[in-house]
C-alpha cells in the first residue's frame, strides 16, 4: 500500500474546497503540463473541461470553474496573492483570453469552455473531469482526472505502480500496525512518525515543515478574526469571528498574530470563555476559506478550522504547549489521516460530511492527546472516539457553497476533538472494547450505504431546504 507524509494529508491550501477547487485547480496544471510534454502547447487553439458528477452539481458553489481557469492560467494556489482571484477571473471573462504559458493565449468562454455535466458521471470517482485541447491539425488531445479528496488528484493510469512509491521504513496502513511498530521498537507515536518521514526528509525539515504549518495557522486565524461583513456566493452568511473575537477582548486591535494571542493568553480561561474561544478559531479558518482565502488543508477544506482550532486551544490555553507539542501534534495528527485516506475515504463525495468532519475531529483528537503526553494506546482510543461520534454524517452545503451547515460543523468537530482526548487521557485504553481500525472500517462500510444525494451533491438533507440566494 502506498506511504503517506503526514504533509499529504496537512498543507498549505485555497478555499474554499480542497476535492472542488483545489483538486481541478492542480489537475488544470497537470494537463498543461501534460501539453507540454507533448511538445503541444504552443499548437492548442481551445481548450475545454468537463465537470463530472459531484464536480459539477456543487462546482459553482464551490468555485470549480474559477479553479479551472486559475490552473489553466498557470496559476500556483500556494503563491498566488488571493485577493487578487477574481479580479484575474474578471479579466479572462473581459477579454476572452485564457494565458496557459508566457507568450500564448487562447481564446476562451467560461460558459462555453467550462461544461457542467450534471446528469454524467465517470467511473473511478464521483469528482471526475476532463479536458480536452483542439490543436490546429484539427487534433483533440484528452486526459481525465479524479480529485480524489484533500487535494489529491489521480487519473486512469494511476492505479498504483508500487515501483513509483516511497517506502517507509515501519510501514503503517493501519492502527494496528501503528500500534505493533511503536511497542515492538518501544517509541512513542510522534518518534515512530518521525522516523517514518526520513523517507521523504531529515528530521530537521520535518520539524521545520510542521512549524510552518503552525505560522500558517496562526496567520490564518488572525486574517480571519480582522474581516467583518458577508461571505460571497449569496446566502448573504455574516462572519462571526470578527464580532466575537471584538466581544471577548472589548475591541482591543492588533498588529500581529503573537501580540493577540498573548493577549488571549492572559485573559479569563473559564470553561464558557475557553468553549467560545475554540469557536473563534474555527470560524475564523473556515469563514477565510469560504472566500477563498490561504487555509491549511487539514484533511480537506471543509474541515480546515478543526485541527486549527484544537492546536490554538491548547498553545494558548494548556500550560507548558510550545514548539515540541505543537510538532507532535501536528505530525500524529497527519498520520491519523493517512489511516483514514488508505482505510476509506478523506472525500465527501464518496462517505459524506464524516469523511471529512469526522476524520478532521479524529485528527485532531489524536494530535492533542499525543502533545498531551498520551499513551500510545490513548492516543488511538482518542481518534476512535472522535470519529465514533461522527458516523453517518452527511454532506449537505446549502447552494453548494462551503457555508451552511459546514461552517459551524468545524466548531462542533474541534469540541468533540478535545472532548475525546480528555475521556481518552483519563480511561484504560485496555478496557476499551472498540479500536481505531474498526471505526474507520465502520465509516468506510457507511460511506458504502450512504445514499448518493447525501455526498456532496447539495440534494438532500439540509440543502433541500428552501433559501434565497441573490447571487452565485
Amino acid at each position: 500500500m502506498e506511504s503517506l507524509s503526514a504533509f499529504d494529508i496537512i498543507k498549505i491550501g485555497i478555499g474554499p474546497s480542497s476535492s472542488h477547487t483545489m483538486g481541478p485547480w492542480s489537475a488544470a496544471l497537470l494537463f498543461l503540463n501534460y501539453l507540454n510534454e507533448q511538445h503541444k502547447l504552443s499548437d492548442v487553439i481551445k481548450i475545454r473541461t468537463y465537470l463530472y458528477g459531484s464536480l459539477a452539481k456543487t462546482g459553482k458553489g464551490h468555485g470549480t470553474d474559477i479553479a479551472v481557469m486559475m490552473g489553466l492560467s498557470n496559476e500556483n494556489f500556494n503563491t498566488i496573492d488571493t485577493d487578487s482571484i477574481l479580479k484575474k477571473v474578471e479579466t479572462i471573462k473581459k477579454n476572452g483570453l485564457i494565458h496557459p504559458s508566457e507568450g500564448i493565449a487562447i481564446p476562451f468562454d467560461d460558459e462555453k469552455d467550462i461544461l457542467f455535466e450534471y446528469k454524467k458521471s465517470l467511473n473511478l470517482h464521483p469528482n471526475g473531469m476532463q479536458f480536452d485541447a483542439l490543436l490546429k491539425d484539427g487534433t483533440i488531445l484528452s486526459r481525465e482526472y479524479f480529485s480524489t479528496g484533500g487535494g489529491f488528484v489521480m487519473t486512469p493510469d494511476d492505479a498504483g505502480d508500487a515501483n513509483k512509491q516511497i517506502k517507509t521504513p515501519y510501514p503503517c496502513n493501519s492502527a494496528q500496525e501503528l500500534l505493533s511498530n511503536c511497542t515492538k521498537l518501544n517509541l512513542r507515536i510522534s518518534e515512530l512518525i518521525m522516523l517514518n518521514e526520513t523517507a521523504w526528509r531529515s528530521e530537521a525539515e520535518t520539524r521545520k515543515q510542521a512549524l510552518h504549518i503552525w505560522s500558517e495557522i496562526k496567520d490564518c486565524i488572525f486574517r480571519g478574526i480582522n474581516k467583518s461583513g458577508t461571505l460571497p456566493g449569496g446566502l448573504n452568511v455574516r462572519r462571526r469571528a470578527y464580532d466575537i473575537n471584538n466581544h471577548l477582548l472589548h475591541g482591543q486591535k492588533f498588529s500581529h498574530a503573537d501580540e493577540w494571542i498573548k493577549t488571549i493568553k492572559k485573559g479569563p480561561n473559564d470553561f464558557n470563555t475557553v468553549n467560545k474561544w475554540v469557536s473563534v478559531f474555527a470560524l475564523a479558518v473556515n469563514e477565510e476559506n469560504a472566500s477563498f482565502g490561504r487555509i491549511v488543508t487539514a484533511p480537506t477544506n471543509g474541515a480546515s478550522g478543526v485541527i486549527p482550532a484544537v492546536l490554538m486551544y491548547a498553545y494558548c490555553f494548556v500550560p507548558y504547549f510550545g514548539e515540541e507539542e505543537i510538532v507532535n501534534f501536528i505530525i500524529t495528527a497527519g498520520e491519523i489521516g493517512t489511516l483514514y485516506k488508505k482505510e476509506a475515504t478523506i472525500s465527501a463525495a464518496m462517505g459524506g460530511c464524516q469523511a471529512e468532519i469526522g476524520v478532521s475531529s479524529s485528527m485532531a483528537a489524536a494530535g492533542l492527546t499525543e502533545a498531551l503526553g498520551g499513551r500510545k494506546e490513548q492516543v488511538l482510543q482518542a481518534a476512535e472516539i472522535a470519529m465514533e461520534h461522527h458516523l453517518g454524517m452527511t454532506c449537505d452545503p446549502i447552494g453548494g457553497l462551503v457555508q451552511i451547515p459546514c461552517i459551524e460543523r468545524n466548531c462542533m468537530g474541534a469540541i468533540k476533538a478535545i472532548t475525546a482526548s480528555n475521556i481518552a487521557m483519563e480511561s484504560d485504553s485496555s478496557a476499551a472494547r472498540l479500536n481505531l481500525d474498526n471505526v474507520i472500517n465502520t465509516m468506510w462500510e457507511t460511506a458504502i450505504d450512504m445514499n448518493t444525494k447525501y455526498k456532496e451533491t447539495s440534494e438532500g438533507g439540509l440543502a433541500k431546504i428552501p433559501v434565497n440566494i441573490s447571487e452565485c
